[in-house]
């Protein structure tokens, strides 16, 4: 027999056949119907695709050069003040940093290898290497030389060795830096998905990275024989997206070649494989600029593009070049400068490469804006494989103290949060936690949404329950699966969320049915039935970068829902979290309003510290680096500003 739901409005004598059946649903009755599918299995990843594009900013409309340059260096401070050189990332740009030379070791015949190390941050050394001419005079070309994810080899890697000899061979000063997390500098502390540990303190983790990028490019122009007008870099896959957001951002570098290594946040949203990891999607980055308006800002300085035609990793010209081309052309024609502006798709192989085709590429762009005046300068590849040096040729000392992405943020969260002081008298209270629910709000980018539809997709009666399923318009974006379990007469609502899916809920909605509780279990955004499917948390980073909190949306559905239920069923909803991640969504939602009854903990972290004490990445629970909100609350505070009488908890270890 099929029924709608229970409701305050159904006829009494449906209601008193429901008040004379005892309820006798066991767990297993419970979790058959918790396991039924509600939603298309791709809907949570089809929503958040779209939700993320319609926040990329488009291109600016200009027509004129002053237009443009105006619009460029508003969006160039804004990507520096609101996304780099946040928080404690303010102090280590203006901080001295030391370099320090090592050991000389022998190139071949025209170059030497200096060994060096310099910091990026006071106290985190990255090792590089300085491939210099051994015949110097005058003012030369310098390369700031990028590596992607090549965790073993690193700066070692041998097409990256060749690029650089090959440098040092036609005079050119080539600086072969190692990238964090990988070579030398490969490290728990260093993987990439580390640095949102940062980002939960209200410092930015993407500094690092560009503090190494900018300081290599200090110390190369620091040579006595650079040349400040012939400055490049260039690098492969997460050195192509090294390469653009500097020479994007660093008007010194005037020749760049990004090889395969980003695209726009629009495309990124339709293409899960150019999904980067969290310094390629940084917080807040698309708010001021999307990485089109970040490759038209190259204009009119020359730029080669270089993408592959059936790339096995990312960013695949068919789609990833396009959307670039269409963006940036059109600035280096206001410039008159077309022609800096260059292409080039690899076709052989045309895998993830940086290979003699690209490289040669590169030679081609040195040859026509570094040496248009030198006739005996050729872009053909100079051999030397015999040159090549092993992994531990090229080590370069490093101290054993050097900080890392996980140690710095352990130094920062130390003092946190700053706010740290919870008034005693009520009235103090009282405005203390009206101030702080508007920060959090702010913090949290809270939405104020509604259940904007409810489609009842099935019911039932089973061991004396109603049982319905329901999807739930969350603000006209989202989709929310809920299963509602009603004994006949419902003392009070409760509304149930797990870190393992509402699934896994059954034995815990049992007890609240037996106790005559009306039960609402949901599957918020990234749990349960909302998991997105494929590539899933790299979707929360770049629902942070497009300007969003993944903590934000959660929390928010949650109060939706909440106030769909009151009125629903007439009663206060109460809220049981089980996890540390569930308990905080349900902790933000209390802490932003009023709506929920009581909230019950199970599990709840004690202290969001202990997220980087754990060493947790970003990839093991998303939502819970949340831009800022260590730096300004902690679990104590959230539980004061949701109010102590509100909050019932049993913590986690």
């Amino acid at each position: 027999m099929k029924l709608r739901i229970l409701r305050p409005c159904l006829p009494a004598v449906l209601s008193l056949f429901w008040f004379s059946v005892a309820v006798s649903a066991e767990p297993d009755d419970f979790e058959s119907w918790l396991q039924k599918p509600i939603i298309d299995p791709q809907l949570p990843l089809n929503e958040v695709r779209e939700f993320c594009e319609a926040h990329v900013p488009p291109m600016p409309q200009v027509s004129t050069v002053d237009e443009w340059e105006r619009y460029a260096k508003q969006a160039r401070q804004r990507v520096f003040d609101e996304v780099v050189f946040r928080g404690a990332a303010a102090k280590w740009r203006s901080a001295e940093c030391r370099v320090e030379f090592l050991e000389t070791i022998e190139g071949g015949p025209e170059y030497r290898i200096r060994k060096l190390r310099y910091e990026a941050v006071p106290g985190m050394w990255i090792p590089a290497l300085l491939y210099e001419p051994k015949k110097l005079s005058g003012k030369v070309p310098v390369v700031l030389n990028v590596n992607g994810h090549d965790r073993k080899d690193g700066k070692a890697a041998g097409y990256k060795q060749t690029r650089c000899i090959n440098q040092a061979k036609r005079g050119m000063l080539a600086l072969n830096v190692e990238w964090l997390g990988m070579g030398q500098l490969q490290s728990e502390g260093n993987v990439h998905y580390r640095l949102n540990q940062l980002d939960l303190c209200g410092t930015s983790g993407l500094a690092p990275f560009y503090l190494s990028m900018s300081r290599g490019l200090d110390l190369l122009l620091a040579h006595k024989h650079a040349d400040p007008d012939r400055v490049a870099v260039a690098g492969l896959s997460g050195g192509g997206w090294q390469t653009i957001f500097i020479s994007s951002l660093d008007e010194r570098v005037t020749l760049s070649d990004p090889v395969a290594g980003y695209s726009s946040f629009r495309t990124r949203a339709r293409f899960p494989s150019d999904l980067g990891d969290s310094e390629q999607t940084p917080v807040d980055l698309a708010v001021a600029a999307d990485y089109a308006q970040l490759t038209a800002m190259r204009a009119p300085r020359p730029t080669l593009l270089t993408f592959n035609l059936n790339d096995n990793c990312c960013f695949a010209s068919p789609h990833a070049l396009p959307p670039l081309m269409d963006a940036a052309l059109p600035i280096f024609k206001l410039y008159d400068r077309a022609d800096s502006l260059r292409w080039h798709v690899n076709e052989d192989p045309g895998t993830h490469n940086f290979e003699i085709d690209n490289r040669q590429t590169l030679y081609r762009m040195f040859q026509d804006f570094f040496y248009k005046d030198n006739a005996d300068f050729s872009a053909a590849e100079i051999p030397c494989e015999s040159e090549l040096k092993s992994y531990d040729e090229l080590l370069v000392e490093l101290p054993a103290d050097s900080e890392t992405l996980h140690s710095l943020a352990v130094n920062v969260s130390e003092s946190l949060p700053c706010s740290a002081v919870i008034p005693e008298d009520a009235v103090g209270l009282a405005v203390w936690r009206a101030q702080r629910r508007r920060e959090l709000r702010r913090l949290l980018r809270v939405h104020d949404w509604n259940v904007q539809g409810s489609r009842q997709t099935e019911s039932s009666i089973s061991g004396g329950v109603a049982v319905s399923q329901w999807a739930l318009n969350v603000g006209g974006r989202w989709t929310v699966p809920a299963t509602v379990f009603e004994p006949g007469a419902s003392r009070g609502t409760v509304l149930v969320i797990a870190d393992e899916g509402r699934s896994t809920a059954a034995k815990q909605i049992a007890e609240l049915v037996g106790e005559g509780n009306r039960v609402v279990t949901v599957d918020p955004f990234y749990f349960g039935e909302s998991k997105i499917a494929q590539r899933d948390f790299l979707y929360a980073l770049l629902v942070s970068a497009v300007g969003d909190r993944p903590l934000g949306i959660q929390s928010s559905q949650i109060v939706a829902i909440t106030d769909w239920a009151t009125e629903q069923f007439g009663q206060p909803v109460s809220l049981v979290a089980t996890g540390e991640r569930t308990s905080l969504i349900a902790l933000a939602a209390a802490a932003q309003s009023d709506a929920l009854a009581s909230v019950t903990l199970h599990g709840s972290l004690t202290s969001l510290r202990q997220i980087i004490e754990r060493n947790i990445a970003v990839n093991q629970q998303p939502e819970m680096f949340c831009f800022g909100l260590l730096e300004e609350f902690d679990i104590p505070q959230l539980i004061a500003i949701a109010g102590k009488d509100r909050v019932a908890a049993t913590f986690a270890d």
